[in-house]
């Protein structure tokens, strides 16, 4: 198991810290980011939602573009998180019935 930190330590060192900078002061962007969105979320619904962990995600993204601007993956990884926020929200917006109807609907695709 001892492994697996020495590869980790390597990746953080090496190719994370080329791609996204010192490790310190991009958790540290990410967590300035959090911080408002989780204080938003809080005044706005009284809990982090789904859609808010979306935010946080694509603001997580965002703080390692903004090291490696021509990152593609990272570019895909905002659109989807974008996306998926939307998805969430529409989601929530539906009755309980609604939502039970769209589970059944699709556990019965699957069969």
């Amino acid at each position: 198991m001892k492994w697996i930190f020495k590869k980790a330590n390597e990746y953080i060192t090496g190719p994370r810290n080329k791609e996204y900078g010192n490790a310190y002061d991009n958790f540290d962007d990410i967590t300035i980011g959090w911080n408002v969105i989780m204080k938003r979320a809080l005044e706005t619904h009284g809990y982090i939602t789904p859609a808010h962990s979306t935010l946080m995600m694509d603001w997580l993204k965002t703080c390692r573009v903004l090291r490696t601007i021509d990152h593609e993956d990272s570019w895909i990884d905002k659109a989807g998180y974008t996306a998926l926020g939307f998805d969430f929200v529409e989601y929530e917006k539906l009755s309980v019935e609604e939502k039970i109807k769209q589970t059944l609907g699709k556990k019965s695709e699957n069969i």
